[in-house]
């Protein structure tokens, strides 16, 4: 069972002050050891007194900037989708004049690379999957903000639809679960697949060949014939 602190116990740490400039560096502090450690070890395999030890802080600070483990890996996965979702915005794609094709093959090298670089986000999102997002489920902020990259995936259809670069009928969802797909799959299943077929898929070569094979199916799916 998770313990709970009170008020009170909290209120022992430091005499009950936590000083402005300070408390967002040791809430970040927490939350990048605990985006680790479950990363790692799954929501199962945390001790929250794991995280306080590795991150060198008073364990009922933990307790008091997110009242308990269950609310602390949900703001884990909050943390880390928020990092995928303003990196997104990050691109500043000109949905309104750039060519709608390469503003979508542009979105896919952005999702591949950030997925590539951010291997932790990979697993936390495995493990979610595995619970079938029970805790996911639970965050008020993670739909909110996956939904504007389908709104950015659907100017971008609807203007090539308009100027027929863009074949019709696309949906906006099953496309950028597509894009996802060629960006992570044979990453997340790289051990495996390198086995079965003896093949290094984690070769920078294999990588780079897999990248431009994906370009060439993405324009292929998205054009008119």
């Amino acid at each position: 069972m998770n313990k709970q602190y009170t008020s009170a116990d909290v209120a022992e740490v430091d005499g009950g002050k936590l000083p402005n400039r300070n408390a967002q560096v040791t809430r970040d502090r927490i939350l990048q050891t605990a985006v680790r450690e479950f990363a790692e070890k799954g929501y199962s395999g945390v001790r929250v007194e794991a995280i306080a030890r590795i991150a060198d802080i008073n364990i009922r600070m933990i307790y008091h900037y997110f009242v308990s483990k269950e609310q602390l890996y949900i703001e884990v996965l909050e943390y880390v989708l928020s990092e995928l979702r303003d990196d997104e915005f990050k691109l500043n794609l000109d949905v309104h004049n750039i060519d709608p094709v390469l503003g979508i093959l542009k979105l896919y090298d952005f999702t591949e690379a950030h997925f590539a670089r951010n291997k932790d986000l990979q697993s936390l999102l495995q493990s979610e999957n595995l619970n079938k997002a029970i805790y996911l489920k639970q965050s008020k902020r993670i739909q909110e903000m996956s939904f504007p990259i389908l709104d950015i995936l659907g100017q971008l259809i609807k203007r090539g639809e308009e100027n027929h670069t863009i074949r019709p009928n696309i949906n906006p969802l099953h496309l950028y679960t597509t894009l996802v797909s060629l960006s992570v799959f044979h990453k997340s299943n790289a051990y495996t697949l390198s086995y079965m077929f003896d093949t290094d898929l984690l070769a920078p070569e294999w990588q780079q060949a897999h990248k431009t094979q994906a370009h060439e199916m993405i324009k292929a799916y998205l054009q008119t014939k």
